[in-house]
């Protein structure tokens, strides 16, 4: 197997979260999270996400397509995108607003810090 390629899968170590309880407007949504990679500030994997809503703030920068489920993401500004499979999008760090899983959601991430 090389260090050099790979694919992002589900298999190997599995992480279990929640958002704080103190961002977390309606909802319990639990996360689970397949990091693949994880060097020099770079992580990359795939997260899952429960229904439910929390406020979300970003100092770093992410990549991310939508694998399945439905998402609803917005801005404090009240912009926001509807979410679904095949749509990709990008965080930036200063971003500030809420995350709202409609459809148990599934995304591939790439993070940079």
């Amino acid at each position: 197997m090389s260090d050099a390629l790979f694919r992002i899968t589900t298999l190997g170590e599995v992480e279990h979260d929640a958002p704080a309880a103190d961002r977390v407007i309606s909802g319990s949504p639990q996360f689970t999270t397949w990091n693949v990679e994880d060097r020099d500030g770079l992580y990359c994997g795939t997260w899952r996400s429960t229904p439910g809503k929390w406020r979300i703030q970003y100092d770093e920068w992410e990549y991310c397509r939508i694998i399945e489920g439905v998402s609803i993401i917005s801005e404090d500004d009240g912009h926001s995108l509807e979410l679904r499979a095949g749509d990709s999008f990008v965080l930036r760090p200063g971003f500030r607003g809420t995350w709202e899983v409609v459809e148990t959601t599934t995304k591939e991430y790439v993070i940079r810090l």
